[in-house]
């Protein structure tokens, strides 16, 4: 299991798409591919963009599918983050299930 905390790359407000993108593929798909869990902590981080999120975990759920999330675990969000992180899962889904 590796933990990726977020707060110190991205400050209390995570909204640079290609900070995401780098942690995506430097460290959450490597540990993903390695059969890994990875928790996605979000301690002291008060709000995302969609665009971070979309970034961070969206290319992931369309390439290995939605059940990806199970290894997928997001730590210490709050409300915001949480709905930010709902809407994007989302979309996602949606995106797929019309591609289908």
């Amino acid at each position: 299991m590796t933990t990726i905390y977020l707060l110190g790359r991205t400050g209390d407000f995570a909204e640079n798409k290609d900070l995401a993108r780098e942690i995506r593929i430097k460290e959450i798909i490597p540990n993903l591919n390695k059969g890994e869990e990875v928790i996605l902590d979000f301690s002291g981080i008060n709000s995302a963009t969609q665009s971070f999120i979309h970034a961070l975990i969206s290319d992931i759920i369309r390439k290995k599918g939605v059940k990806v999330l199970d290894k997928i675990l997001f730590k210490n969000c709050n409300k915001k983050v949480q709905t930010i992180i709902s809407i994007v899962v989302d979309y996602v889904q949606d995106s797929l299930l019309e591609t289908n």
